[in-house]
């Protein structure tokens, strides 16, 4: 890897004088007057006011990482003439509302504002807001000031008081960017923290959206567990009376009675997940577990929205998906961090001055003879560090690597989302097809073997063999048309939909 600012491979930077290291700054006359002038006071202010108006800022500027994104999607998403219209009216920001769910609209509304991890994240915006002005205020002057009053003695001399009021100032000249390379990391970190904000509020959507999905989807399949279960106990009735008339044997009715409570114990765990899902969605929203039990408990259909979905192009990812921002913003913060290192090569600069009063008598503090003043430039240059500045610029050169390969990591784990998300959609719907035919073949099946067994034509157990199909068959496709709506929340999620620009 070459260095930041030589480019030059890194050994061979190492090996050169110490010098070296000031290479770029050497052909700018104001770092060359400061390092060979005797008249050290008047070049002082000279490289000041060149230092400000250069904006000399050492180590690397950033980039925007480069990226080879695919120019399309492998899978492509269903839109056809009929469905584009409406695509196109789709807002990413507030996906959800394809539904046309209300409930839906208002728990995720609700969960913006009171989820706890949007709240967490809030405050980290805080945080770095606060940090961001802490970096600011080190590029402009300080003033402290103090009292003090001493009372003691020395030797024979007699006991004496002193009283001792002031104020100190100072100002640290930037001339190699240091500061304003740390209010650059400050503000890319603050810019992170929004977009972690933003990241928060994708997954929290999308988990919303999941949860409310399986919620109505477990509702169907209670409701069609207990339909089958009424026409199981019709049939365990038919097939006792004929027992009682010696028609069938008690085989018949055992299986039928097996089959009945077969089903019947189907019903427990569907309302335990039920429960479950409800609780998750109270939580989420920052309140008890049952506080959605009465709202939530009355069964409703699963939402559908329309297959087609605006997925854009693979490169739109960089600007929709908050974690890639967030993944940037954080090599942005990485690159500055080098600067503040480099900075540290060189010599610091600052402005200082007091203004006190100082008398052995406080009716006398503030008379002219007690004033005491001061005001000068000063220099301070850490030399020789046994290479601890060097060292930490070989550290922040490597968290600015591991920054970008987070970055590039980021971004194809966007990419595969997208693409999982796509061909589960299609294969699902295609999935939803096939399950839509079977039901209908399994009720002709009940209903036919169910004739021919009251007639005496066929044996109890092809009705029982076409019951539990039927069962199968349409619970399945209960929770395939769940599933076409919980892939299409995938996706949306993995496309960054759910955030919105004005935070």
């Amino acid at each position: 890897m070459s260095d930041f600012f030589t480019n030059q491979p890194a050994q061979k930077w190492r090996k050169d004088s110490a010098m070296h290291y000031y290479r770029p700054f050497r052909q700018k006359l104001f770092c060359q007057k400061m390092l060979s002038t005797s008249v050290f006071g008047a070049i002082f202010a000279m490289a000041c006011v060149a230092a400000v108006m250069s904006g000399c800022k050492v180590g690397p500027n950033f980039t925007k990482p480069e990226t080879q994104m695919p120019a399309g999607w492998i899978e492509k998403a269903q839109q056809t003439p009929q469905t584009q219209p409406a695509v196109e009216k789709v807002n990413l920001s507030e996906w959800w509302k394809i539904f046309n769910d209300a409930e839906l609209t208002s728990l995720i509304n609700e969960a913006m504002a009171a989820n706890l991890d949007v709240c967490i994240a809030k405050t980290r915006i805080r945080q770095a807001r606060g940090n961001y002005g802490i970096a600011v205020s080190g590029i402009g002057p300080t003033l402290d000031g103090g009292s003090s009053y001493q009372r003691g003695q020395s030797g024979n001399t007699p006991v004496s008081n002193q009283y001792q009021a002031g104020f100190d100032s100072g100002w640290e000249i930037d001339i190699f960017g240091g500061v304003q390379r740390n209010i650059e990391s400050a503000e890319a970190q603050l810019q992170a923290s929004v977009e972690s904000l933003r990241d928060v509020q994708v997954t929290l959507a999308a988990e919303v959206a999941r949860y409310y999905i399986e919620l109505r989807t477990l509702q169907q399949r209670i409701i069609i567990t207990k339909q089958n279960l009424q026409a199981q106990q019709r049939s365990e009735a038919v097939t006792r009376k004929k027992f009682e008339g010696g028609f069938v044997s008690g085989l018949d009715v055992a299986n039928s009675r097996a089959q009945v409570a077969a089903t019947s114990a189907q019903i427990p765990l569907l309302e335990s997940s039920e429960r479950q899902a409800i609780y998750a969605l109270s939580v989420l929203m920052n309140r008890e577990p049952s506080a959605l039990l009465e709202r939530l408990s009355k069964s409703a259909t699963i939402p559908i929205a329309p297959p087609a979905v605006p997925v854009g192009i693979p490169s739109d990812l960089l600007r929709r998906r908050p974690d890639i921002r967030m993944a940037e913003a954080n090599v942005h913060s990485a690159t500055a961090n080098i600067g503040v290192a480099v900075a540290d090569l060189f010599p610091k600069f600052n402005f200082g001055s007091s203004l006190g009063w100082s008398s052995a008598d406080l009716n006398t503090m503030f008379n002219p003879a007690s004033r005491l003043w001061s005001f000068g430039p000063s220099m301070s240059w850490n030399i020789f560090q046994s290479g601890a500045t060097l060292a930490n610029i070989d550290v922040q050169k490597a968290l600015k690597d591991e920054s970008l390969l987070t970055y590039r990591q980021t971004v194809l784990n966007a990419v595969q989302e997208v693409e999982t998300a796509l061909i589960q959609s299609q294969m699902e719907q295609e999935h939803v097809k096939a399950l839509k035919e079977a039901v209908v073949q399994n009720q002709k099946a009940v209903e036919i073997s169910t004739v021919l067994y009251s007639e005496g034509n066929t044996d109890f157990l092809n009705v029982l063999s076409a019951q539990q199909s039927l069962l199968n068959t349409q619970s399945s496709l209960i929770q395939s048309s769940g599933n076409v709506s919980l892939y299409l929340i995938s996706l949306y999620k993995a496309l960054g939909g759910g955030w919105d620009e004005d935070i």
